[in-house]
This record gives structure tokens, sequence and C-alpha cells, in this order.
């Protein structure tokens, strides 16, 4: 899987995450993998840079995946739990608290990656990649 497939999809999962704890200001202060591989060259982007964002997209992508299948194995045993007749409503309960823990572990993992990548950039290219998202934005 390329780089640019790995941040699109760590982004879509954080946008998701984002749009659901209702929290549009905190992706505003952020910048899209996407966006930053798009205008690479317009914000000069070092080669220290490019290896860096490869190097945590690949490490963020495997944590990612670890925790979505732990995700989906979690939420596979409650629809068993409740097939059941009769529901054991503490282990149910137990195990969707590990589901959610699951959660929000997913989204600290894809805001810590946006954090890292914002870090990582100078202020210069902060400032730029701003006005070319305002710019693809109509802004």
């Amino acid at each position: 899987m390329n780089l640019k497939v790995l941040m699109v999809v760590a982004l879509m999962l954080l946008l998701a995450a984002l749009a659901q704890a209702q929290q549009p200001d905190l992706a505003e202060n952020l910048f899209a993998p996407e966006l930053i591989l798009q205008h690479q060259q317009a914000i000069n982007l070092t080669e220290e840079q490019k290896s860096f964002f490869k190097t945590e997209a690949r490490k963020t992508q495997a944590q990612l995946t670890e925790l979505q299948w732990k995700l989906e194995d979690g939420v596979e045993k409650i629809a068993v739990m409740l097939k059941a007749d009769r529901i054991d409503e503490q282990s149910t309960t137990a195990q969707l608290d590990s589901v959610l823990n699951l959660e929000r572990e997913i989204k600290r993992t894809q805001l810590a990656f946006l954090i890292r990548l914002k870090n990582n950039l100078t202020p210069e290219q902060q400032t730029r990649l701003r006005e070319l998202r305002g710019k693809a934005s109509g802004k």
C-alpha cells in the first residue's frame, strides 16, 4: 500500500471520528495528509520531512489495522452475546466497555498522527498550507 493510500485512509477515519465528536474546529487546525502530499513542492517539503511522514504513516496504519481487528472482534462478541435468550448484562456491558475503549484508542491514534504531521511542518509551511486549503475551499 503506498503512502498516499495510507494517509488518505488515516485521514478518512479521523475525519469521521471528528465529525462524530462534533469538533469541527479541531480539523481546521490540522492538515490532511493528502493536502500535504498534493502541495509538497509548493511548501518545499524536505526529503527528511517526506521520510518522516512515510514512517509515521506506516507506523500509524499498522497500529490502526491492529486496533480495527480488535474492534471488529469485540463487536462480533457483543453480537453473539445478544443472540442468547437471556443476556448476561454484566459481561455484555463489560464487552461494550472494551469496544468503546478500542474506539477511543483509534481516535487517539488518528489525532496523534495528525499532530505529529503538523509538528513536523515549519510555521511557514503551515501558513502556506492554510492558504492553499483556503483557495481549494473557495475561502
